[in-house]
């Protein structure tokens, strides 16, 4: 006759209980100094990223171009900005080749950077700045230049490539280009001040001893 589990303990003993929750690996758990190290290699990153890609893009392609212009220089690179005799010495100086070459530029190298800084500057402000307001403040820069430098690559794509030249798109595209540059550097001291404000934050403030008897 089968014994009943009561019957079963009682001659072998209780059996050990088996937790009926889910089993909790706390290998698995992140400690903050863990989290703060996957986050500066991720900052590390994408600083390595946007400074290859503003060396390839400025530095490098745009330089290059000039062989292709007659000597003369691409707009993104006037950080003054530029007028329209510029601009119709430029068509003049370029054929469709060259013209095709610059809009490729803006499609790959131009394109990838500012987005590449963009989300690289909001994640160290993020890491950094531990005041809502102050974070909130300094993401409008890297937002706003992200967006210009875009806008400014496709401004310049089509003032160059327009059958005939206006004066308003010349306007347009000199202002784009110059406040693309400006929120760029903008975007650099907002950094500076985000990873002030961290040190600080990680510093604290110092405890007063007790007074000397």
């Amino acid at each position: 006759m089968a014994k009943t589990p009561a019957q079963r303990a009682k001659k072998h003993g209780a059996a050990p209980t088996v937790p009926s929750g889910p089993v909790v690996n706390a290998s698995t758990r992140r400690s903050p100094a863990k989290a703060q190290g996957n986050a500066n290699l991720i900052l590390i990153a994408g600083a390595v990223a946007s400074l290859f890609l503003f060396w390839y893009f400025h530095l490098l392609t745009l330089n290059q171009m000039t062989d292709l212009s007659g000597g003369l220089a691409m707009p993104d690179s006037m950080v003054f900005g530029f007028g329209a005799t510029h601009v119709e010495a430029l068509r003049a100086a370029m054929n469709a080749d060259a013209m095709g070459q610059l809009q490729f530029v803006h499609k790959t190298a131009g394109t990838l950077f500012p987005l590449v800084f963009g989300l690289s500057a909001m994640t160290l402000i993020a890491i950094n700045a531990a005041k809502k307001w102050l974070r909130r403040l300094l993401w409008v820069f890297p937002v706003l230049f992200a967006g210009i430098q875009l806008w400014a690559n496709v401004a310049i794509d089509n003032m160059l490539s327009a059958k005939t030249l206006d004066a308003g798109s010349v306007t347009l595209a000199s202002v784009l280009v110059v406040a693309s540059w400006f929120l760029l550097v903008v975007t650099l001291v907002g950094m500076g001040v985000a990873l002030y404000a961290g040190r600080r934050k990680k510093g604290g403030p110092v405890a007063a001893g007790p007074a000397p008897a």
